[in-house]
């Protein structure tokens, strides 16, 4: 979703200077996404069809400048594997209140929605989204 909502708010607000990706720190097989997710990202006036996961690789790690992700456990496998990305990997929900206070200590997670209530999927969009806003007024 995150994607997504990424790629809908930069474009209404002219950044087109970005580029955004998605990628999972667990081989998922190149899966469909999730039914619900798109449910809700469609709801919203999101384009969420044809995605389909792919595993983080080292060239994506090398070429992005930031990493973000939205739980700490994703955070710490990145920087399991890729050390060297420790600088750049940073948790996504604290862009929801400033810039100032996004560290790499932060514990503050997006819990992944799957499996789950439909509210905790639209709980799920709202904190992604608000995160977003954040982090659009911080680059």
């Amino acid at each position: 979703m995150a994607e997504r909502i990424f790629k809908k708010k930069s474009g209404e607000k002219a950044r087109n200077d970005i580029e955004v990706s998605s990628a999972s720190v667990f081989n998922m097989g190149g899966a469909p996404a999730d039914p619900k997710a798109v449910e809700i990202l469609e709801r919203e006036g999101i384009d969420a069809l044809d995605h389909y996961s792919r595993l983080l690789t080292e060239e994506m790690i090398v070429e992005a400048d930031w990493i973000l992700v939205m739980e700490q456990q994703h955070r710490e496998e990145i920087i399991w594997n890729y050390p060297d990305a420790r600088d750049k990997v940073f948790l996504l929900k604290p862009f929801t209140r400033d810039c100032f206070h996004v560290n790499n200590d932060d514990t503050e997670n997006i819990k992944d929605p799957h499996h789950l209530s439909d509210y905790h999927y639209r709980l799920c969009f709202a904190e992604i989204s608000l995160a977003v806003e954040g982090l659009l007024k911080c680059v």
